[in-house]
C-alpha cells in the first residue's frame, strides 16, 4: 500500500510498533502441527488464549474455537464446529473475544465485519453504515445505480491503439452468458476504481479492431 507522504510513513512505522508490543504483552504461544482441520494437517498453531487456536496449513488457515468460546459468538455469526478460516472469518473470533488480539487487528476485524456482513452489524448495533463505510453496501448500490451502464470487467494496455485501455464491458458488470463488448479509454483517465470503471458511450468509443485480449484475438466485432 502507497503512503502519501513521510509523516504516513512514520505514523505507519509507529502503528506496527505498537501493534508487536501489544502482541508480545498477549503472551501467544506457538504449538506443533498435526491437527486435523477443515482445510488440511495443520502445519503449527498458535494458542491466544485456552480455547482459542489459530492453525497454518499448507494452502489455508484459521480459528479454532472450543464449545464454550464458541457459544459466545453472536448467532450471526457463528460456525456449528467452532473453525472460522482465516480470509474473513478471523475478524469474527477478534469481535467476539477483543482483548486476545491487538487495537491494530481489532481495527482490521471490524473493518472486516463491516465490509463482509454489513447487515449483520447493522442488526447488532442497531446503526446504518454509510457510503465508504461498507464493501459490500457500496457494491450493492454501484450494481443498482449502474444496472444497465456498461461496466468494466476486464482491461488491457493496448498494443494496436497507442494511448488507450482496450477494455472487455457488460451491461451492469455480469458475468457469464450476457452480452461482452470492447471499448477504447484513454489510458490517462482509465483508474481502476475500488468497485468499477463505468463506460461513458458518449466519450468511450466501441471497439471491434485488433485485440490485445488473447481470448478476443481472431473474434469478429460485437
Amino acid at each position: 500500500m502507497a503512503l502519501a507522504d513521510e509523516a504516513a510513513f512514520r505514523a505507519k512505522v509507529l502503528e506496527l510498533a505498537q501493534h508487536q508490543e501489544e502482541r508480545r504483552q498477549l503472551g501467544r504461544r506457538d504449538i506443533p502441527g498435526g491437527a486435523h482441520t477443515p482445510w488440511g494437517l495443520s502445519q503449527g498453531g498458535t494458542v491466544y488464549a485456552e480455547g482459542v487456536t489459530s492453525h497454518s496449513t499448507a494452502g489455508h488457515g484459521g480459528f479454532k474455537l472450543s464449545a464454550e468460546r464458541n457459544r459466545r459468538v453472536h448467532p450471526t455469526f457463528r460456525a456449528a464446529g467452532g473453525w472460522y478460516e482465516e480470509d474473513e472469518c478471523w475478524a469474527i473470533v477478534a469481535f467476539t473475544l477483543p482483548h486476545l488480539f491487538t487495537a491494530f487487528e481489532r481495527r482490521h476485524a471490524e473493518r472486516t465485519v463491516k465490509d463482509s456482513w454489513p447487515d449483520a452489524w447493522e442488526t447488532i448495533f442497531g446503526t446504518i453504515l454509510g457510503p465508504g463505510e461498507s464493501r459490500t453496501k457500496d457494491q450493492r448500490a454501484f450494481e443498482n445505480e449502474h444496472a444497465t451502464d456498461w461496466i468494466v470487467v476486464s482491461a488491457i494496455t493496448s498494443d494496436q491503439q497507442k494511448g488507450f485501455v482496450e477494455c472487455i464491458a457488460t451491461p451492469g458488470g455480469k458475468r457469464g452468458g450476457t452480452e461482452e463488448r470492447r471499448f477504447l479509454v484513454p489510458t490517462d483517465e482509465y483508474h481502476v476504481r475500488r468497485i468499477g470503471f463505468v463506460i461513458d458511450p458518449d466519450r468511450h468509443s466501441v471497439y471491434d479492431g485488433p485485440s490485445s485480449f488473447v481470448g478476443w484475438q481472431g473474434r469478429g466485432s460485437p
